[in-house]
Order: structure tokens, then sequence, then C-alpha cells
């Protein structure tokens, strides 16, 4: 099989993630657990919105132009508290209005650690699963990207907002419990003057994920250091393919073209 890889596609089945290649789900990368895989770095690298050959990608598969460009590379995507829609310098008003100023949730998830999270309101369990999240409760909803940036910016006093990655592909959770920090920070939001609304109401989503064994140590495939990636698949977690042999972020590699072989 060969393709231009991207993000990795998720489906849910009750709280079991399914994952598939693209769009096409024409297998999900589930089943191919256990067996041996090869993953081939054909050379090429293509923009994921342009499709310009290029030697080294940006921000998970853009073109250095697309990159300088795009109001999906702008540094609000990543801070969207520094939003500059209102300045009038926003790079493309259109994907605002779409992606931007519409509800919002800040989450709480263990993945690996608790740490808070903002998303779309209507991809949160997507969000959630690209993270690698074991649980996770939403807990406040607003009606942009940037009230949720502010939010989260605040909470960032009292939690961490990243993932320690390596942990997380150990399997390990957080050693809080999450029903007690989800009250916590209820009644912290209550006291002080944020945008939105609370979520009493919400319930803790738990998502099991196809792992049949975690590493002990963590080693990461980099496709522009080495053109293969192989051994035998034993499980996949965010946008991580766990072999015995290491690990390999899909996401990062969006836009690289490669052969994939199973045997």
């Amino acid at each position: 099989m060969e393709l231009k890889l991207s993000k990795l596609k998720v489906k849910l089945e009750g709280q079991k993630p399914l994952y598939y290649w693209n769009h096409l789900e024409e297998q999900a990368v589930n089943e191919l657990i256990g067996k041996k895989l090869s993953i081939r770095f054909s050379g090429k690298i293509t923009c994921v919105n342009c499709d310009r050959e290029m030697k080294k990608s940006f921000q998970n598969g853009y073109c250095y132009p697309c990159f300088q460009t795009l109001a999906e590379c702008d540094l609000c995507i990543m801070k969207p508290e520094l939003c500059h829609f209102d300045k009038g310098t926003c790079r493309d008003e259109d994907f605002a209005k779409k992606h931007c100023f519409i509800p919002h949730v800040i989450y709480l998830a263990d993945s690996s650690s608790l740490k808070v999270g903002i998303t779309r309101a209507y991809q949160k369990t997507t969000r959630w699963v690209d993270q690698g999240a074991t649980k996770a409760v939403a807990i406040r909803e607003v009606s942009s990207r940037k009230e949720a940036g502010e939010v989260e910016v605040f909470l960032k006093d009292y939690m961490s907002d990243k993932t320690n990655w390596r942990n997380m592909l150990k399997g390990l959770q957080a050693e809080e419990d999450l029903e007690f920090k989800k009250d916590e920070i209820l009644e912290l939001c209550d006291d002080a003057d944020l945008p939105g609304e609370a979520l009493y109401d919400e319930e803790i989503t738990e998502i099991e994920f196809p792992v049949d064994k975690y590493p002990e140590k963590i080693k990461s495939f980099n496709l522009e250091k080495q053109d293969l990636v192989e051994g035998e698949l034993q499980g996949v977690k965010g946008q991580y393919l766990i072999f015995d042999t290491g690990v390999f972020n899909v996401r990062k590699h969006s836009g690289f073209h490669v052969s994939i072989v199973v045997s």
C-alpha cells in the first residue's frame, strides 16, 4: 500500500477507538496489531494543503509558504488568547468565523497526568483520543476559541496544559482522581470572572486504546533520519503506532509519502 501520510482518522465504537490511515477506511489499523509492519519512506514530502513538494515540513505537514500565510498555522492557533481578529489582522476571516467563533470547551484529561486543554465543542472526543487520554471531561463551554484560551491561561496557574507523551505511551495514568479535580476546578472557576458557562453535569468519558503491550522505554522513529520503520505492531494510542522496536508519530509525518507492507 502506498499513501501520503496524514493524521490517523478515528471512529469510536463505544469507548474503543478504531483507527484508519485515511478517509477511505479500507482497513482499520487495529486489525494489524500483532503483525509485522514495514513503513518505507520514498523520500518525497508534499504539503498537506497545496501539495507543493518540499524538503522540510512545518507544523505537521505544511510547506513554508502555507505555514507563513494560512490562518490554521498562525500563532493564535497554538495560543488562542493571542487572537488578533478584532485588530483586523486575521489571516483568513472566513476561516476564523468557521473554526474560531464557534462553541469551544475547556476540559480536564488524564493522559498520564491530569492536564487542562481546549477544543471545539463538536470534536471533543476526537481531541481526547488524539492526546491519548484514558479519561476526560468537559468543564466549561465558551463561545469562541479566544475565550477558551483565556480560561486555559487562568487554569495553567493550577495545573499543566501539556501531555507527557513518553509517559502516555508507557500507559501511565494520573495519581490524582479526575472527579475530585473536576469539582475543585469548577469551584475555582466559579470564584473567578471567566467567560462562558460551567458544565457541572458532564460525565467523565473513559477511553480504552487498542494496545496489547506498552513499552518500558521509549524510542521514537523519525523518517527524516531513517527511511524505514518496521517491527511488530503492538498498539495504537493517540496518533502513535507502538511497535516492539519503538514508536512512530503518524501525525508528525503528515505529507510524507510511504509504502506500507504487512507480513
